[in-house]
């Protein structure tokens, strides 16, 4: 052990109950860019005032840089000195104009935070603390300043030249080199600041707003890539339109300005009125992207445009208030994405992204409120709980207080705190006053860590014509917290008669805020099943008396489609579990409800991609996480198992569903989504079926595909098994692909997530592929990130899977520490697993903890995986 004198310095841990007003603020700042790749100058010019009584010096953040100047007031000074890389001036009145000049190498920045190269394009990324990387200043998000920006570049290499808000002025300076200036009139934090410069093709359109105003809208790329830019486009109005629609947000500047990169470490960033990409969630075509891709496209350019009003107009005070933008903006782009298809699949498609991120993270060591207390490194918070949580807790909120007071709140929310930096408390401040409510005991949901769990029983007195639905509730301890107090859940219920499949009461909320409380249902004539949580109204786990049977009769009769969908679901995860605890293999419930089912698509009374969904099986990982101690290989035979009798014993059903619109052309809507969907579903089945023509049936819709969700659909069932037509599909779809970086990734994501035996050491082997790197997050991702979510593969006995994670987490973390640390976690549930895999786990993590320099990203994720 190291002792006091040689042990390493450890990083310093920030406090929400530390937070301080900026002691000085930036009104104004003048951004000056002479671009080059190896050696960019930055001047800047601040105009800085003293913000209260106090004669502390100004202190600026600073991370990389070269100081080459500074100057306060036109006179350069050299009593300035650096604490770390914190440039510190003293000041003796009360405002200045303090200039500084410094140089940066964007082409060595591997950490794509700040300045960078990309694809031979310069670009910025700032959130949370990448402005700092490009010049010194107080890089706080409670820091707001007007922007003007002057760049300079070689006219020939950087063509164009962006930066946020509105077109000033440019010309040529006669050398080789041109000009562009730019401003921001409104004030914003140091991280919406964005830079591009390069060489790039655009797609040009407009959008009128409801007071007339003419927006010019651009969608930057690389000219090659300019076809497949119109869905975004198409995405980018709709989003316009409908936040003017639904939440009275009009866009405020002349131009609104979009480009893809294909370095970067998040999918975008909503740096005001110059949102910067990463390219998958921009480029898209039926050949290259799959339906997938084309909704998460949507979906993400709209979660940008909506941070225009949540995010930049109104932004956050401190990272401790992340989700006040992040939950609110992802429940925003929700609601847009449920209104352009189909709102049932939507929210299904919400919640299993919820369970398969988000719970598993609040029962393990990383657990956090969504509003966290303290951080070593700001990016580990952006966290499924910061995003998907935060979201639900925000949809709890409208859901309790109804759409016309939630709207009033958030009219309210955004007139008053326009042009500031506001806290999770002002919004639910403003939801209050608006509605009258009392949200005092709501508010736990921003402090308390964890799922709650809820009982439920139902109590039927058939000679009263009465039924008491008794419910309980219980939040978990979660690393930190112990003994929590309840929180207000809002649970959507409704009695179904168990005889006669009719409604025995109306849909009716119920808040349950106490440790338990009951609820009586008058005239209820037949026995009756209860509908919990309807629409999943709370993000909770349900913990019912319900039997199959009752299940079963949900999964028919209910009219909720996603309670309808939860029935079904739990049918199986209990099925599965009895299989992989008890060894018991009872699937007749199962087969039935399936059948029945895919009955209502044949039909015409169920739509098709709400089938596809209810009949697929819960994921290995989520059936492992309802285990005490998760036995990877035996939930794997315990669900691979029910896969193979659904498929033999409904395969006539599974070829019908399969054939159903076959040879239709392409088209993009949600009739033709959902018969895609269910499609490839069927395939799926039919493959484990173990089908003699099972391979061929895969190999024809992947050669004959018109576009990329059947061809990937059938390279992914051909993947998972062993078969000739298994690796002529692997080599077809490189070849055809091999020059596109996304749909490469689809390559490398397909069969790090395979469900074959060797999947460990194919990915191994893949990892030296020529065309494999982790200097690109995407491509880290797709192979690293895919196999460390592979339940059975990761957990491969010897813990061979671990060791080639931890080595690919540190060569990663030299090169880029935030997307290291966001790939950490699957090593950190090692308390999840029965010996030996948990001492094989944690020796891997004592392995990264003891390597000296790494990231304090990594450090604060091993750190708390090893302590929680």
């Amino acid at each position: 052990m190291l002792d006091a004198l040689s042990a390493p310095a450890l990083p310093p841990v920030l406090r929400r109950e530390d937070y301080r007003a900026p002691e000085w603020t930036v009104p104004e700042t003048d951004l000056d860019f002479a671009l080059d790749p190896s050696a960019t100058r930055v001047r800047a010019r601040l105009s800085v005032r003293r913000s209260g009584a106090h004669d502390a010096p100004l202190r600026l953040d600073g991370a990389g840089q070269v100081p080459l100047a500074v100057s306060v007031d036109g006179v350069a000074i050299n009593d300035w000195r650096l604490e770390g890389e914190t440039l510190v001036i003293p000041l003796s009145g009360d405002a200045h104009v303090v200039e500084t000049e410094v140089e940066i190498a964007p082409d060595r920045n591997t950490q794509l935070m700040g300045l960078y190269a990309s694809g031979g394009n310069l670009c910025t990324q700032c959130e949370a603390e990448g402005f700092r990387r490009i010049t010194y200043f107080p890089d706080r998000p409670d820091v707001l300043s007007t922007y003007r920006v002057r760049m300079t570049a070689d006219a020939a290499r950087f063509p164009v030249l962006l930066a946020n808000g509105d077109p000033v002025a440019r010309g040529e300076n006669g050398d080789g080199t041109h000009w562009a200036e730019w401003h921001d009139p409104f004030p914003k934090p140091s991280y919406l600041f964005a830079l591009v410069a390069g060489k790039l093709a655009v797609n040009r359109s407009s959008f009128t707003t409801r007071s007339g105003r003419e927006v010019e809208l651009g969608i930057y790329v690389r000219a090659a890539d300019l076809p497949r830019t119109e869905h975004a486009m198409h995405a980018l109005k709709l989003s316009m339109a409908w936040d003017e629609r639904v939440y009275g947000r009009e866009y405020d500047l002349d131009v609104f300005n979009i480009v893809a990169v294909d370095d970067f470490n998040f999918g975008a960033m909503e740096n005001k009125g110059l949102n910067i990409f990463n390219s998958r969630y921009i480029l898209a075509d039926p050949d290259t992207a799959t339906d997938y891709d084309y909704d998460a496209i949507a979906a993400v350019v709209a979660h940008e445009y909506f941070h225009n009003w949540s995010g930049n107009r109104v932004t956050c005070r401190d990272w401790f208030q992340l989700s006040l933008k992040e939950g609110f903006t992802v429940y925003r782009d929700q609601g847009f994405s449920a209104d352009q298809g189909s709102a049932a699949v939507k929210r299904i498609e919400d919640v299993r992204g919820l369970r398969a991120a988000q719970f598993p993270e609040d029962a393990g060591p990383l657990a956090h409120p969504i509003r966290p207390e303290s951080y070593i490194e700001i990016s580990n918070f952006y966290t499924a709980t910061i995003y998907n949580k935060g979201a639900e807790v925000i949809r709890m909120m409208a859901t309790i207080l109804g759409p016309e007071a939630f709207r009033a709140g958030s009219d309210l929310y955004f007139d008053r705190f326009d042009g500031t930096a506001a806290t999770c408390e002002d919004f639910v401040a403003c939801m209050e006053e608006a509605s009258g409510a009392d949200l005092t005991q709501f508010r736990r949901w921003y402090s308390q860590a964890g799922t709650p769990r809820v009982s439920a029983s139902l109590e039927h007195h058939a000679g009263s014509g009465r039924a008491t639905l008794n419910l309980g509730q219980k939040v978990p301890d979660t690393p930190g917290q112990t003994g929590k107090a309840p929180q207000v859940l809002p649970l959507k219920v409704r009695l179904f008669g168990s005889e006669t499949g009719r409604p025995l009461s109306e849909e009716q909320l119920v808040l349950l805020s106490e440790p338990s409380m009951s609820v009586t249902f008058e005239t209820v004539t037949e026995r009756p099943v209860v509908s919990l949580n309807r629409g999943f109204s709370a993000p909770v786990v349900i913990e019912s008396d319900r039997t199959a049977a009752d299940l079963a009769f949900l999964a028919r009769t209910d009219d909720d489609p996603f309670a309808r969908y939860e029935a079904m679901q739990q049918l199986m995860l209990d099925t599965l579990i009895a299989a992989t605890v008890e060894g018991r293999a009872d699937h007749d419930a199962v087969v039935a409800a399936v059948a029945d089912t895919l009955d209502g698509a044949t039909s015409g009374e169920l739509d098709a991609a709400f089938v596809a969904e209810a009949v697929l099986l819960p994921s290995e990982a989520f059936v492992g996480d309802q285990l005490a101690l998760v036995d990877p290989d035996a939930v794997f035979r315990a669900r691979e198992g029910l896969r193979r009798d659904l498929g033999r014993r409904l395969e006539a059903r599974w070829r019908q569903a399969y054939d159903t619109g076959a040879g239709e052309p392409y088209s993009y809507t949600p009739e033709a989504k959902g018969a895609r969907r269910l499609r490839n579903v069927a395939l799926g089945y039919l493959a484990a079926s173990g089908a003699a023509d099972a391979a061929q049936v895969a190999w024809r819709q992947f050669e004959r595909a018109d576009n990329m969700t059947d061809r990937q659909g059938a390279l992914t069932t051909l993947v998972n098994g062993v078969s000739d037509e298994r690796e002529a599909a692997l080599d077809v779809f490189y070849n055809r692909y091999a020059d596109n970086g996304l749909v490469l990734d689809k390559w490398f994501q397909t069969q790090a997530l395979s469900s074959r035996d060797d999947t460990a050491a194919l990915v191994a082997a893949l990892a030296q592929h020529p065309d494999f790197t982790l200097a690109n997050p995407n491509r880290a991702r797709a192979l690293v990130g895919a196999f460390g979510v592979n339940q059975r593969a990761f957990h491969t006995e010897g813990g061979a899977g671990y060791r080639w994670l931890a080595d690919q987490l540190l060569a990663l973390d030299a090169l880029n520490p935030q997307t290291a640390a966001k790939l950490l976690p699957p090593l950190g549930r090692w308390r999840r697993f029965a010996p030996p895999r948990a001492a094989l786990m944690r020796a891997e993590l004592e392995r990264i903890a003891g390597t000296p320099g790494i990231s304090k990203d990594l450090f604060e994720q091993v750190s708390k995986s090893l302590e929680g």
